[in-house]
């Protein structure tokens, strides 16, 4: 699911998955240059459904951390987003 968050004034894209029964969110901004991963809008996950992949560096980050296990950022991190999931609705905390 693709948002937007307000980050120093102004609107930053963002997004939350759902893997291992929990739901993750991240500035939709890959660790190596600051695009987009979706490859599609609101696709994210690789074909395994087992990583994250960015659409334009191929770089691969587990949804559960966001850290990087491939490609040109491997040990960085997706800029995580806090959320809860309360009674089937899913709310950004800051």
């Amino acid at each position: 699911m693709r948002f937007t968050v307000e980050r120093h004034g102004r609107d930053e894209p963002a997004f939350a998955v759902r893997y291992g029964g929990m739901v993750h969110a991240y500035l939709n901004r890959c660790a190596h240059v600051p695009v987009e991963l979706d490859w599609a809008e609101g696709e994210f996950f690789d074909l395994s459904r087992l990583y994250l992949i960015c659409s334009t560096h191929g770089a691969m980050y587990l949804p559960d951390s966001g850290y990087c296990v491939a490609g040109p950022c491997k040990g960085a991190r997706l800029q995580p987003l806090h959320v809860e999931e309360r009674n089937g609705e899913v709310y950004l905390i800051d």
